[in-house]
Formats: C-alpha cells, sequence, structure tokens
C-alpha cells in the first residue's frame, strides 16, 4: 500500500511541476493546485499509513495520529488562499496584456485569433 502511495505522490508532483513550466497561466493555476494537493498527500502520510488506528479514543488500541491531521487542514487553507490569488492575478495580468502567457511578451500570430477574438463580426 506505501508504494502506490508513495508512486500516486509522485506521479502528482511531476503533473504539477510540468504544469507550472508551461507558457500559459491556467497551467500554472492547475499545476499549483496539484502540488498543492501532493504536500497535503505527503503531510498526511508523514502520519504513519496505518489502517487499524482509530481516531477517537476508546475505540482501539491504536490511535491515529492527529498532528498530521491538523498540519493537513491547515495546508488545505493556506492552499486554498494561495490558488485564489493566483486565480486573480492571472485574470489582471490577462486583462492588462491581452494574454495569458506567462513571460508577459504578444502572443504569436498563430494564436492571436483565439486570444484576440473579433467582437462584433460574424
Amino acid at each position: 500500500m506505501e508504494t502506490l502511495y508513495v508512486i500516486c505522490v509522485g506521479v502528482i508532483t511531476f503533473c504539477g511541476v510540468f504544469l507550472c513550466l508551461r507558457g500559459r497561466t491556467f497551467s500554472v493555476v492547475v499545476g499549483l493546485t496539484m502540488l498543492s494537493y501532493a504536500v497535503n498527500l505527503f503531510l498526511f502520510s508523514s502520519g504513519r499509513l496505518n489502517l487499524e488506528g482509530a481516531a477517537i479514543l476508546g475505540m482501539a488500541e491504536n490511535y491515529a495520529d492527529p498532528l498530521p491531521q491538523a498540519l493537513v487542514l491547515t495546508a488545505i487553507v493556506i492552499g486554498f488562499a494561495m490558488i485564489a490569488f493566483v486565480v486573480i492575478l492571472s485574470i489582471r495580468a490577462r486583462a492588462d496584456l491581452g494574454n495569458d502567457l506567462v513571460d508577459g511578451r504578444d502572443a504569436p500570430a498563430d494564436t492571436d485569433k483565439l486570444v484576440r477574438p473579433s467582437r462584433g463580426k460574424l
């Protein structure tokens, strides 16, 4: 079970880093979201993966560690705030620059129609 868990965290981390290195803001936002999910899974696994541990006192002999659960809850709140800030920042950059490229350059000629559609022309 631990091997599958580690592979899943590794794949999510790889996909998040890959998407963060893309040139569009939407890809960066999705990549940051995936990286925050990978960090949450990593923090949760730091308390050992134990199926027999109970979360409520008096129900079993082994208990789950509450510290990783508290860290994950904190990381979820921080991750949500970070993603909300990055989304607003990318919307503002799209409005100011006229494209959604991360480096702020003008869009290539072949994507100009996709980025700046002509309004009123059918």
